[in-house]
């Protein structure tokens, strides 16, 4: 808690919602900000799992819904065809996997805490495919050092470090609760890992691409934290 204190204060140094800075600042900005992340990654290395607190509860119903479209994402199979995730890049073996297909695959079940940039944290249950069993599927070439989860809610995308997309803890989940997910959740699929804060868990999923050099993401772009580490 106390690591997560002292980083949440030094990303409000940093950055700021929705901004970048005034011109002059933004290289110094942007310098601090990368030694920032290197602070993070050393601090956050990712040798440890997500506990609950014995006494916590699940958020239920009310666990937040949130989206960027103007209304709640839905796939549409009359105008999309049926919905698919596909993983590809920087791999030698580029993935398309139906929603069936992806839950034949190695299923894993986790009670893990959800860390909101806003400083709130909610419980739930998530049943998904861990990013590292599709990363063994596919492959990743060597200097595939990053990875972008992209969606289909306007654009909404995020890229992560590789170590924090393979940690055990990193689901593309399809499940929440016990119940498949629902739309305000990210239906049919969504990433979700308590590594990072909640606005890197892209929701309403379709591609997950393994990449040599980050590129961004929604927030990311827009003056909020580019790691995210909890």
């Amino acid at each position: 808690m106390i690591r997560r204190d002292l980083l949440a204060a030094a990303a409000g140094l940093l950055t700021g919602c929705n901004a970048r800075g005034p011109g002059w600042a933004r290289g110094a900005l942007e310098f601090a900000e990368s030694q920032n992340e290197k602070v993070e990654a050393w601090l956050l290395r990712h040798d440890r799992m997500d506990r609950v607190r014995a006494r916590a509860r699940d958020a239920g119903r009310a666990f937040p819904q949130y989206h960027i479209s103007e209304q709640v994402p839905l796939w549409d199979p009359a105008a999309r065809g049926a919905w698919a995730l596909e993983v590809g890049g920087a791999v030698r073996r580029p993935l398309t996997l139906p929603l069936e297909d992806l839950g034949r695959l190695p299923v894993v079940t986790q009670r893990v805490n959800h860390y909101c940039v806003e400083g709130w944290t909610a419980v739930a249950t998530w049943s998904g495919v861990r990013v590292s069993e599709l990363a063994r599927l596919a492959e990743p070439l060597p200097d595939a050092g990053f990875v972008d989860f992209e969606s289909f809610d306007a654009g909404y995308h995020e890229s992560w470090d590789l170590e924090s997309a393979l940690h055990p803890q990193t689901l593309v989940a399809i499940a929440m609760d016990g119940r498949p997910l629902g739309p305000g959740h990210g239906a049919p699929a969504r990433l979700h890992s308590p590594v990072k804060l909640g606005y890197k868990n892209v929701k309403y999923l379709t591609r997950v691409v393994f990449l040599p050099r980050r590129n961004g993401g929604y927030w990311s772009d827009r003056g909020y934290e580019w790691f995210a580490g909890t």
